[in-house]
């Protein structure tokens, strides 16, 4: 009887990582609509410089991102030697990650004329809301977890302190990409309405994507290690703890990895005529 309920408990915990992919799987759909918007608009003039200069800050920032990633290979080797050969892909994708949500806090405003009196959209008309509070609430599991693993001596301070600035900052910057997205007049021209549309939509699932990567990750490594240190140890009757915690962790890095897998698809700019806009 407590195998079956083992194996219960470990399928009820990965529905939210599944529930979470499909959710992902859906906004698929909100960025077609958005990128056939554009494709059926006669673009101004000021919306195709707009488009021009919001690629190429998005890759140089993402550029900065993959250097960031190199650095932070190379003080791995400097402060691990041998061992960090394990740490070369994290700090890559770290470095890539903070490189997507950099560019998207820090995109220029486009200038063409906006509306006045000023118009702004919903956030629900960007991204799902499921989304955005699923973000959050990943962000929050994960520093949870790590200061509670840092404070039983389960985390060397050095991963303590990765595991819970990495993320937080991340966060902070969407949370800025996403209200400058939010914030921002809707353009007067009613031509640049979609492009501008377009642009929202994608910076707000970008950061919530990169966002939750690098939250869903760590999470799922933090549970997984808990997990399993749990059931090494002996305990009296049948412990669930551990089946949750090895359940969890598994659910965590298999969604992490499914939003990675939607952010590489969402990394592509705006296009117009079914060719990528590039300088």
């Amino acid at each position: 009887m407590g195998r079956l309920i083992a194996v219960v408990l470990f399928i009820a915990v990965l529905v939210p990582g599944v529930l979470l992919a499909r959710a992902w799987a859906l906004a698929a759909g909100r960025r077609a609509v958005a990128a056939a918007a554009v494709g059926f608009t006669t673009l101004t003039p000021e919306a195709l410089a707009t488009l021009r200069r919001q690629a190429q800050h998005g890759r140089r920032v993402r550029q900065l991102g993959l250097l960031l990633g190199v650095v932070g290979i190379g003080v791995s080797i400097a402060m691990f030697a041998e061992a960090s050969v394990f740490l070369w892909l994290p700090a890559l994708a770290i470095g890539l990650l903070l490189g997507v949500v950099l560019a998207e806090a820090t995109r220029p405003r486009p200038r063409w004329r906006t509306s006045s009196p000023a118009r702004r959209p919903r956030q629900s008309e960007q991204v799902s809301l499921v989304l955005l509070w699923a973000m959050r609430a990943v962000v929050a599991a994960e520093l949870a977890v790590a200061v509670l693993m840092w404070q039983r001596g389960a985390l060397p301070a050095s991963v303590g302190w990765v595991a819970l600035v990495v993320p937080l900052l991340t966060w902070l910057l969407a949370e800025m990409a996403l209200l400058r997205a939010l914030v921002h007049p809707l353009p007067a021209e009613g031509a640049d309405v979609p492009v501008d549309e377009a642009l929202r939509t994608w910076t707000a699932h970008l950061v919530a994507a990169a966002v939750s990567v690098l939250a869903l990750l760590p999470l799922g490594a933090l549970l997984l290690a808990a997990g399993i240190d749990l059931g090494d140890r002996v305990t009296e009757g049948f412990d669930l703890v551990p089946v949750a915690l090895v359940a969890g962790g598994f659910a965590g890095l298999a969604a992490g990895l499914a939003v990675a897998v939607f952010l590489v698809t969402w990394l592509r700019p705006v296009r117009v005529d079914d060719r990528a806009l590039t300088v």
